[in-house]
């Protein structure tokens, strides 16, 4: 039954009520009411487990409810009553259930037991784990390993990771590309160059002694929702809140506390922003460079009249390099460039500017709205650039926050997922396992993905995710991905990843984090990094979904075991060893990791956990110079590779929804922005929609202009009035992945530029 569209407008604060209500209403959805109540009281608790979405921080005093809104929804999610069992699979081709869409795959609930497709019937068929195990081994045996493609998503924990980049090491390559990849690539690459580090610098106690904070391209009230505690702290405190970003989105303008009695008796709202910038898709450098430039103009006004300096001069002299390069690229910059680029006037950048100024502590909060551009990883250089002009860097309450979307994405790299070998401690594994690792790079996300598209990747292990909806070039991807010899999926839940699949294809289902991962009869735990880079232990509490499930550990063990034998390495992994109790899996990771992980077993339980080293946090800069580096723009346009003129070009983005995580779609339904029944919409402006002859309710087809050659284009989008800056438009994700080709990613990173999509739309004929 189609679904009843409406669309309507809400100004309703993040949280409140309306959060209580999609948190009853998942879990009864998912028939897990008094389980699902239950278990939520241990969520991101110190004796609990870790969220399964988003990876904010977990404070070593949690709240009573120590879960938002998107953590409820993915609990319910994966403790779901639903199953998927061999009748289910018996009665639906894989072709048939290609027509369903990403809810519908992932309502219909846990996977059960590993699954083989079957070509005969267009079927998956039960198979047993060790014939599985055995055939996926003769298959990759029989292909080059640099043709076969690793991947992860950021689920899967610690101890996983370390087995997983092990196991692609053994076998032969570093194709290890993960969803980073697709995100924050351009944050390990920018925060290393500029100040030393992949990560950010900012812990949640820096919230408790900041005095101002930027937010830029990020969707608090959607992507990490608890961070709005911190935030409404701060503001309570008196802290501005300055935001950059193209849509008002409600978490970052008003918030109603659910965990409050009396604000929600009362109504109350905290406002967020205390001003809102909407900044063009695309004008994040622009936007900071005015920011800059203001700066230092104020910095000469004041020396001028014998006043206090407003930069840092002290802490740029002492830790700063190449600062007066970046300084005359910047009074070099027009203001009519700056305005242009950024949709902003001169007069509000200056005015948030001298917020800045104003302030002894600032912090930087990012997203993907500034990742997920060509020049990304310029953008990520813009933002250390303004806090490094104050000496906003390795101080209590300042500090630069990239906030990464998944729960581990970060932490399967500190423990070797990367395509990288020279961030992979290669000599420590060849010495503690008796192997050579090979020390080609391997292929990243994009890399593989044109791997694919040429031929010359042949299988496709997924420990996790969605890739084939996850990535851009949707169309071609999916023809190329059936011409793959092996597809093997590691998941709980069906996705279209194993409906579109390869000659040869598995789904090998596992326990979820939630579940209780019983090794021997001994429950075991694992551990995860949050986004501050903070190590958590992570404890199931749920009864596993089928007892016919392996966890991951022991999914990856039985492969390595199956595809490995007679390597000589074997020998000094017991694999069946870390399976039987994974605190062994964790002296391993200390033993490669000593400067990290010392003590793993016995700090894993601290409250609020312990934290990597953070170089940068204490002023020390281990770049190429030895100090903070300045880095000027190249330019301030940040999408130089998607050029088309005319006055029916509009700029795309992609955005999630608040029923949505990721490629996992809850409901089709997105509350914030008052659209309800479906997910193909296009927020437009008013001024475009009347300058293209559109009304509300148009049905339109965008198309991305072809600069080579391939028609890329989404039917069937809903035409919708939002405050939205003119010639932007906005469209969610992942139905606007084919709008995106390969080609148009960050520079230096390779993170698909999702968040600037030069399109032209067509309407429909009525």
């Amino acid at each position: 039954m189609r679904e009843k569209i409406e669309i309507k407008q809400n100004d309703a604060p993040a949280g409140g009520w309306g959060s209580v209500k999609e948190v009853s209403t998942i879990l009864l959805r998912e028939n897990v009411i008094a389980q699902g109540t239950a278990l939520l009281l241990h969520q991101n608790k110190p004796d609990g487990f870790a969220c399964v979405s988003c990876a904010w921080a977990k404070p070593a005093h949690p709240h009573p409810a120590e879960f938002c809104e998107s953590g409820a929804k993915a609990t319910a999610w994966e403790i779901t009553a639903h199953k998927l069992d061999a009748e289910f699979f018996a009665s639906h081709t894989l072709t048939s259930l290609e027509s369903w869409s990403d809810h519908a795959l992932e309502e219909k609930g846990r996977l059960t037991e590993p699954m083989r497709w079957d070509a005969a019937s267009d079927t998956y068929l039960p198979v047993s784990w060790d014939a599985a195990f055995a055939e996926i081994a003769r298959e990759l045996g029989q292909l080059a390993p640099k043709d076969v493609v690793f991947y992860s998503s950021g689920r899967a924990s610690l101890e996983t990771s370390y087995m997983y980049q092990l196991l692609a090491r053994m076998y032969g390559n570093n194709n290890l590309p993960d969803s980073s990849n697709m995100c924050h690539e351009s944050t390990s690459v920018g925060l290393l160059k500029t100040i030393g580090v992949p990560v950010g610098t900012v812990t949640l106690d820096d919230f408790e002694h900041t005095d101002c904070i930027f937010f830029f391209g990020q969707n608090v009230g959607v992507n990490s929702p608890r961070m709005l505690h911190q935030l409404q702290e701060a503001r309570k405190r008196g802290v501005p809140i300055i935001t950059f970003n193209p849509l008002r989105e409600r978490g970052l303008v008003s918030f109603t506390n659910p965990q409050s009695p009396g604000e929600m008796l009362t109504g109350s709202e905290t406002a967020i922003s205390t001003q809102y910038l909407q900044v063009k898709a695309g004008g994040d450098t622009a936007a900071i460079m005015g920011l800059c430039k203001a700066l230092i103009a104020f910095d000469e006004a004041a020396q001028a009249a014998s006043m206090a300096r407003v930069l840092d001069a002290d802490f740029l002299a002492t830790h700063t390099h190449d600062f007066d390069t970046f300084a005359t690229a910047v009074k070099a910059c027009a203001w009519a460039d700056i305005e242009r680029e950024s949709g902003l006037a001169q007069a509000d950048l200056e005015t948030a500017a001298r917020v800045y100024a104003g302030a002894k502590a600032v912090m930087a909060v990012y997203g993907m709205g500034l990742t997920q551009h060509t020049n990304g990883v310029q953008n990520v250089a813009m933002v250390t650039n303004l806090l490094l002009m104050r000496g906003n860097i390795g101080k209590p309450g300042a500090g630069v926050c990239p906030v990464r979307g998944h729960s581990n994405v970060q932490g399967q790299r500190t423990v070797g997922i990367t395509e990288k070998p020279e961030l992979a401690p290669l000599d420590q594994l060849a010495s503690q396992y008796n192997f050579t690792p090979p020390r080609e790079k391997g292929m990243n996300t994009v890399e593989a993905c044109e791997g694919i598209l040429s031929g010359a990747v042949d299988a496709f292990i997924g420990l996790g995710g969605n890739f084939i909806r996850a990535v851009p070039e949707t169309v071609l991807m999916e023809a190329a991905w059936r011409r793959l010899r092996l597809t093997v999926q590691v998941a709980t839940k069906l996705n279209r990843n194993h409906v579109i699949h390869g000659e040869v294809a598995f789904l090998l289902p596992c326990v979820g984090r939630i579940e209780i991962d019983r090794q021997n009869g001994v429950a075991q735990s694992v551990s995860i990094e949050d986004s501050t880079g903070f190590m958590h232990g992570s404890k199931g509490r749920a009864e596993p979904a089928s007892a016919s499930l392996l966890s991951e550990p022991a999914i990856i063990a039985g492969l390595a075991k199956a595809l490995l034998p007679t390597v000589p390495a074997m020998a000094h992994v017991d694999w069946d060893g870390w399976v039987g109790n994974y605190a062994r899996i964790r002296d391993a990771i200390e033993k490669t990791f000593p400067e990290i992980f010392f003590q793993f077993n016995e700090r894993m339980w601290m409250p609020g956990g312990f934290r990597k080293p953070v170089a940068a946090s204490h002023r020390e800069w281990n770049t190429t110079s030895g100090k903070a580096t300045f880095i000027a723009p190249d330019a301030l346009d940040e999408n130089p590779d998607m050029h088309e003129n005319g006055a029916d070009i509009l700029r795309l983005f992609t955005v999630r929804s608040d029923g949505q995580f990721n490629t996992t779609i809850y409901s089709n339904d997105d509350r914030f922005r008052g659209v309800y029944g479906t997910r193909m919409v296009l927020f437009m402006a008013r001024v475009d929609m009347d300058r293209l002859g559109l009304v509300e309710g148009d049905t339109v087809t965008a198309l991305t202009p072809s600069l080579d050659g391939v028609a890329r284009s989404v039917a069937g989008l809903r035409v919708t009035e939002y405050s939205i800056p003119a010639g932007c438009v906005a469209g969610y994700y992942p139905e606007c992945n084919p709008l995106i080709p390969l080609w148009h990613h960050a520079r230096e990173s390779k993170v698909p530029a999702a968040k600037a999509i030069d399109i032209k739309v067509q309407r429909h004929a009525a």
